[in-house]
């Protein structure tokens, strides 16, 4: 069990490594960073184990990967030596726009086989694939032509990777379009569950052209809702490795103990998913 690092949370991290198993790193902050900011990150990993987590490269998409970004991430991964690293299954640019937010790409064959392509690409600059996150989205991707669990399964089979499955990002999917988070956890094989991600949101409401119908935005500035906990029991019961769930918070930081609480039920109901396992 662990905590995505954040500047605002690190003395609260430092001050309670015997509660905390794991630390999640951004890749992206430390793209550049002075030595002094990389030395003090070769220092943490010292202490506790570190996961890498990448957010630019945009690897679901026909078009090609930068590799030069991926040649900085490499760099991050390598002063790391993390126990997994990661990305997100979405498109951040096209041609030279940026758009500067993960989005959900169509879900068609040719954003599978982009994606497959792609992770090849990284894996060549990096020396390993990363864990492939299920990403939230608002709107239903334009022009696809299949739902999110067939496209995700299809992107796993085809790379030969393996997920970094969002409860957080399931459900709120999966509430906002109205399909079963169940019957997307079914879908992926369980060996294929590499690592997990919690997190909060909230409701906002669509725009009033759009029918002013309300949808859980995933702004990783709440606390983890019960029904993510719920979802975490029933993955841990499937799931046939050991998994690293991470809590994802960037803003609104509540107090220490509170973050550390929701570590625990976490932890609780990773237990829990474990024993209903065994005792099955």
């Amino acid at each position: 069990m662990g905590i995505g690092w954040r500047g605002p949370l690190a003395a609260a991290i430092l001050a309670n490594l015997d509660r905390i198993d794991v630390v999640e790193v951004m890749a992206d902050d430390f793209i550049g960073a002075p030595r002094s900011s990389v030395r003090a990150l070769r220092t943490l990993a010292a202490q506790i184990p570190v996961t890498v987590h990448a957010v630019s490269l945009g690897l679901a998409s026909a078009a090609r990967v930068d590799e030069a970004r991926v040649a900085r991430i490499a760099r991050v991964v390598d002063a790391v030596g993390p126990e997994s690293w990661s990305e997100h299954l979405a498109f951040v640019r096209s041609g030279a726009l940026e758009i500067g937010h993960l989005a959900a790409p169509p879900r068609t064959r040719a954003t599978i086989d982009g994606a497959a392509r792609n992770l090849d690409r990284i894996e060549r600059v990096v020396g390993a694939r990363p864990l492939v996150e299920n990403i939230a989205t608002l709107i239903d991707p334009p022009t696809s032509t299949h739902g999110e669990a067939e496209w995700v399964r299809a992107i796993l089979d085809a790379a030969g990777t393996d997920l970094l499955l969002d409860l957080h990002n399931l459900f709120a999917n999966a509430t906002n379009f109205g399909f079963s988070a169940d019957d997307f956890i079914a879908s992926i094989p369980p060996s294929q569950i590499g690592a997990v991600h919690i997190a909060g949101g909230r409701w906002i409401r669509s725009s009033a052209d759009t029918g002013g119908e309300r949808r859980i935005l995933d702004d990783h500035l709440h606390d983890v809702p019960d029904p993510v906990y719920e979802l975490l029991v029933r993955v841990a019961r499937r799931a046939v490795s050991p998994l690293t769930v991470i809590l994802e918070r960037d803003g609104r930081f509540p107090p220490t103990e509170s973050l550390l609480a929701q570590v625990d039920r976490a932890r609780a109901a990773l237990a829990q998913g474990r024993a209903l396992a065994a005792a099955a």
